[in-house]
C-alpha cells in the first residue's frame, strides 16, 4: 500500500489534506463502510481517488452525472492515471471494449451510471474485475427522503451482494439525519460510520432580500459588488432575456442551460471558467462539477425548491474560502407560487401513465421491448405530437424517472467516435482491395495512432476533412459507408437530450405506479418548500444558524455576517451611539443650563436630528425640563 500523502502530492500537488479528508480516507483505507458529508467545494473525490491509488485494483465511482464523469476521467487521464465511464447512450461495443479494459488492462478508475449496475454485460464483467473500492457519489441520491431521489441508486445493494468484501465510501453534500440514517441503511453498512464537515461556511454571507423589482435589484448588486458571478433564474427563456439585459448596461454576461447546443454552452462556460465574462445566468443545469474557487457572487432570482437545492448552489461561491455572497431576490407572491409549483411537478397518475403511453408509441416500443434503450427526445416535439402541455409532460416524465422506469439526459453530449473493427492484418487487405477508402483509413491512424485498433477514439471529422481537402460531408458519408461495411464502428457527435427507457416497455393501463410512495414524496416536497418559505422570510434568527439546524447542526454562534447578523450588528452600534450621545448630553446639562439650539450645535451637524429625538425623549422620561428662562436642566 502506497503513501496517502505521496500520493495527493504526486498525483494532486497537495502538500497535505483539507480538514477531515485524511479520517475519511484512513476510515477507507481501513476497510470500513463510510458515509461522508462534505460542502459543495469540499473535495468530495480526493477522499475516493487517493485510497483507490493506495490500494491494488480499480475503483468503481456510482454517479449520476454523465457531465460530470467525463470530466473527472479527463481530469485523471491528464494525471497520469488510466479512467474510464460507462453511462446510458454509449454503443454496446463500446461498453464491451471498456469493461474488457477493466477486466484485463491497468483502469484504476471506472465511472458508472447507476442504471448500468444490473445489466448482463456489466455483471457479468465485475465478477471478474480486482474491486478495491465503491464509490457513490450524490448519495442522497439513494435515499427517498433525499431532494433527488434515482430509484437506480437502490440497486447499489445487489452490487455489494456481488462485492462482499469491497468497502463502500457514499460522499453528499447534503443530508437530513434521516437521509443519514437511510443512506447507509440502503447501502447495507456493516456499522454506523459517519464523517460530517460543519455545514458552516465562515467565508459566505447569506442574505435575502424583499423587492418587487429583481431586475433592477440585481443590477445594483452587481454594480456594488465586483467579481466572478452565477445568477440562478428558472426558465431558459429567462437566461436569455437577462444575460441580454446585463449586456445593456455593460456588464458583460453569457446565458447557459440545457437547451443550448453544446458548443455554445461549452463556449459560456469556458468564457466564465476564464474571467472572460463576469456573469453566467443559468437554470440549476449549471454548476456541478466546475471546480471555479473565486465566484464571488450568487444570487437567486427564483426560490430553489429546497435548502439542500440551495445549499449547494449557494455554496459554489467562495470556495477559495475569501468573503463572498450568496442573495435570494423574492418578490411578494414568490413562496406561495413554489407550493403551487410543488403541486404542480406532482401530476395525477392518470397523466403519469398516459405520458408513459404516448412516450412508448412515440418511439414505437412493443410491450416488453426496449429496456436500456437510448432515444433523442425533443421535448416540445413530443408535447405538441401528443397535444400535451410542455411542463406536464415535463412534470409527469420526472415522476416516471422517479418510478425508475425512464431516464432523462438534458445536457447530453457525446462527440464523434471511432473504433478499428478489423486486425492489422486484414485492414491492410482492405486497404489493398478498396483504393478509394485507402486515404481516409491511412489519416485515421496518422491521427489516432493504434489505439483505434483496442479502443473507441474521439475523431473530429472536421480535421479529416482539412487533412485530406476534402468537404466535411463526404468524410461522414465514407465512415458511415465503412461502419457498414463493418470496417470501422462509428458513432457520430450527437448532443441532442437523451431518454432511457430503463426497463422493458409495460402496458401503460397497468403500470404499477407507487400511489402511497408518490404521495409521500409530495408531502416530502412541500415540507422542503415551506422550510425554504421560512427561511427566506425569517426575520429573527441568524441565517447560518438556521440552516444548520436544517441539517442537524446545532450552533449558538452567530456568523456575523449574514443579512440577519449585520442589520443585529448595525442596530447594536446605533445603540451605543445613542447611549454616547444621551451620555454626552446630560453630562452637559449637568455642568449648566442650555437653550435647545445651544445643545445641537455642540455636536456635529450630521447628529442634529438625533440630538433633537434625544432631548425630546429626555424631557418625556423626565430626566431633564424646562426652566422659566427656556433652557433645558438636569433634574
Amino acid at each position: 500500500m502506497q503513501d496517502i500523502h505521496h500520493i495527493l502530492k504526486t498525483y494532486w500537488g497537495y502538500e497535505q489534506f483539507r480538514p477531515l479528508q485524511e479520517d475519511i480516507v484512513r476510515s477507507v483505507l481501513a476497510d470500513n463502510d463510510t458515509l461522508a458529508l462534505l460542502p459543495t467545494g469540499g473535495g468530495k473525490s480526493v477522499c475516493f481517488q487517493v485510497p483507490a491509488m493506495a490500494k491494488e485494483g480499480i475503483c468503481l465511482v456510482i454517479t449520476p452525472l454523465i457531465a460530470l464523469m467525463k470530466d473527472q476521467v479527463e481530469q485523471l487521464k491528464k494525471r497520469g492515471i488510466p479512467a474510464l465511464a460507462v453511462y446510458s447512450g454509449m454503443n454496446r461495443r463500446e461498453i464491451d471494449i471498456a469493461l474488457d479494459n477493466c477486466v484485463y488492462g491497468n483502469i484504476k478508475f471506472l465511472y458508472l451510471s447507476p442504471e448500468r449496475l444490473l445489466t448482463d454485460i456489466f455483471q457479468e464483467r465485475v465478477k471478474r474485475m480486482k474491486v478495491n473500492l465503491l464509490a457513490v457519489d450524490e448519495a442522497h441520491c439513494i435515499s427517498q427522503w433525499g431532494y433527488d431521489f434515482r430509484p437506480p441508486y437502490l440497486q447499489l445493494a445487489d452490487l455489494r451482494e456481488l462485492l462482499p468484501n469491497v468497502p463502500v465510501l457514499a460522499l453528499t453534500a447534503t443530508a437530513t439525519e434521516q437521509v443519514r440514517q437511510d443512506i447507509q441503511e440502503k447501502l447495507l453498512f456493516k456499522k454506523q460510520n459517519v464523517f460530517v464537515k460543519s455545514f458552516a461556511r465562515a467565508n459566505l454571507s447569506y442574505s435575502c432580500l424583499y423587492t418587487e423589482d429583481k431586475v433592477t435589484r440585481l443590477l445594483e448588486i452587481l454594480q456594488r459588488m465586483q467579481g466572478q458571478s452565477i445568477v440562478y433564474v428558472r426558465s431558459r427563456r429567462q437566461t436569455v432575456e437577462l444575460a441580454r439585459f446585463l449586456q445593456s448596461r455593460r456588464i458583460s454576461a453569457a446565458a447557459y442551460h440545457a437547451g443550448l447546443k453544446f458548443e455554445e454552452r461549452s463556449a459560456a462556460q469556458q468564457a466564465w471558467i476564464d474571467d472572460k465574462v463576469r456573469v453566467i445566468v443559468a437554470t440549476n443545469a449549471f454548476g456541478m462539477g466546475i471546480d471555479k474557487p473565486d465566484v464571488r457572487l450568487v444570487v437567486h432570482l427564483d426560490l430553489p425548491e429546497s435548502l439542500e437545492a440551495y445549499y449547494q448552489e449557494a455554496g459554489r461561491a467562495g470556495r477559495d474560502e475569501k468573503y463572498s455572497y450568496a442573495v435570494i431576490l423574492y418578490g411578494p407572491s414568490d413562496v406561495s407560487d413554489l407550493h403551487q409549483k410543488v403541486e404542480e411537478a406532482h401530476p395525477p397518475l392518470e397523466l403519469i401513465r398516459r405520458v408513459y403511453q404516448c412516450l412508448a408509441n412515440y418511439y414505437q416500443l412493443a410491450v416488453g421491448s426496449g429496456a436500456m434503450s437510448s432515444f433523442n427526445f425533443d421535448l416540445a416535439d413530443f408535447a405538441k405530437q401528443y397535444k400535451l402541455k410542455t411542463l406536464e409532460a415535463h412534470h409527469a416524465m420526472k415522476r416516471l424517472e422517479g418510478e425508475g422506469y425512464v431516464q432523462l439526459s438534458e445536457g447530453y453530449y457525446s462527440p464523434s467516435r471511432l473504433f478499428i473493427q478489423l486486425n492489422n492484418t486484414a485492414l491492410y487487405e482492405f486497404q489493398v482491395m478498396n483504393p478509394e477508402h485507402d486515404a481516409l483509413l491511412r489519416m485515421v491512424l496518422r491521427l489516432y495512432g493504434g489505439e483505434a485498433f483496442s479502443n473507441f477514439v474521439k475523431i473530429s471529422e472536421r480535421k479529416l476533412a482539412e487533412q485530406l481537402n476534402k468537404p466535411e460531408q463526404e468524410i461522414k458519408r465514407k465512415l458511415q459507408y465503412l461502419h457498414k461495411l463493418q470496417v470501422i464502428v462509428y458513432e457520430a457527435q450527437n448532443d441532442a437530450p437523451q431518454l432511457i427507457f430503463t426497463k422493458a416497455r409495460q402496458d401503460a393501463l397497468n403500470l404499477p405506479l407507487n400511489h402511497k410512495k408518490l404521495e409521500e414524496l409530495r408531502s416530502r416536497a412541500l415540507e422542503q418548500a415551506k422550510a425554504m418559505g421560512r427561511y427566506v422570510e425569517n426575520t429573527n434568527r441568524c441565517r447560518t444558524q438556521l440552516l444548520l439546524a436544517y441539517f442537524n447542526e446545532i450552533n449558538d454562534t452567530s456568523c456575523r455576517i449574514c443579512d440577519y447578523c449585520l442589520a443585529q450588528r448595525k442596530k447594536q452600534r446605533e445603540t451605543e451611539e445613542l447611549d454616547k450621545l444621551r451620555g454626552q448630553l446630560l453630562e452637559l446639562l449637568h455642568q449648566k443650563p442650555y437653550l435647545p439650539k445651544e445643545l445641537v450645535q455642540q455636536f456635529a451637524a450630521k447628529d442634529g436630528e438625533t440630538i433633537t429625538n434625544l432631548l425630546r425623549e429626555l424631557v418625556d422620561t423626565g430626566q431633564v425640563n424646562y426652566s422659566p428662562e427656556g433652557k433645558l436642566q438636569k433634574l
